[in-house]
């Protein structure tokens, strides 16, 4: 299940989502040519990710900020910024390109603690831009519950695009992250369920602050959940081609 856009656009220009976008994208792009040499990949991650034990035994927090701008693979890359094109732009109207920014980056940082509360001892470098991004969408489920989001199902053999709203699929990935972070080890590496998870949580709260000062539930009242701007309908109009049925 994934999300490939949302029906609510913003009513001013995402600079800064941008700006984290092509900044995420030219990092990745410093390092490709690492790939076809894992030691040197595993160096610079080692240098460069955040490891949880060199937070707790060293000292070393560099990790906590400079992790959430690398990635593991171009699949990682692409569908972490797809989830912060999704829903950066509406946070970023909300909120204000600064302090938006601000908000991303302790996000993210809340991420990185939730990591290594999740397994302290880890030498597994963590990288990715998703606790940040968890944080954005834990903020969006709190402004825009009722929002409409379009998904692509895919179920072994079938593909459809469904629209659902934003709570319901944020809620599911969420709880697939705590689900899938209380079945695995952090200490042994694969996907950080607890970055993920302690981003989400992270977004709610420091979305609070924002969300009373629109009016808290008034706010949701007054644009039933959603964006307060039109919503744009992607419902596919009927093909011009005439049908042809099969002769017997």
């Amino acid at each position: 299940m994934f999300p490939i856009r949302d029906h609510n656009p913003s009513g001013r220009t995402p600079y800064v989502t941008y700006a984290l976008i092509a900044l995420n994208v030219l990092i990745f792009l410093s390092y490709w040519s690492l790939f076809s040499d894992q030691r040197a990949l595993m160096l610079f991650f080692d240098d460069w990710a955040m490891v949880p034990a060199k937070v707790t035994q060293a000292g070393n927090y560099t990790g906590l900020l400079t992790s959430m701008f690398l990635h593991g693979g171009v699949m990682h890359l692409v569908g972490n910024m797809l989830f912060l094109w999704i829903f950066g732009d509406n946070m970023e109207d909300r909120m204000g390109h600064l302090p938006y920014l601000g908000f991303y980056i302790a996000s993210g940082l809340a991420a990185s603690l939730a990591q290594i509360l999740g397994g302290p001892g880890s030498m597994v470098p963590t990288v990715g831009a998703s606790g940040a991004i968890a944080g954005v969408m834990g903020g969006y489920l709190l402004l825009f519950p009722r929002a409409r989001v379009d998904i692509l199902l895919i179920f072994i053999i079938f593909f459809r695009v469904i629209t659902i709203p934003a709570a319901l699929m944020l809620a599911l990935w969420f709880g697939f992250q705590v689900f899938a972070g209380l079945g695995t080890s952090a200490e042994t590496g694969g996907v950080a369920y607890w970055a993920h998870a302690g981003g989400f949580v992270a977004g709610v709260v420091l979305t609070l602050p924002v969300f009373l000062r629109l009016g808290g539930p008034r706010f949701w009242e007054l644009h039933d959940g959603k964006p307060p701007y039109p919503q744009t309908d992607y419902t596919t109009r009927r093909t011009p081609i005439p049908r042809v049925r099969k002769r017997r």
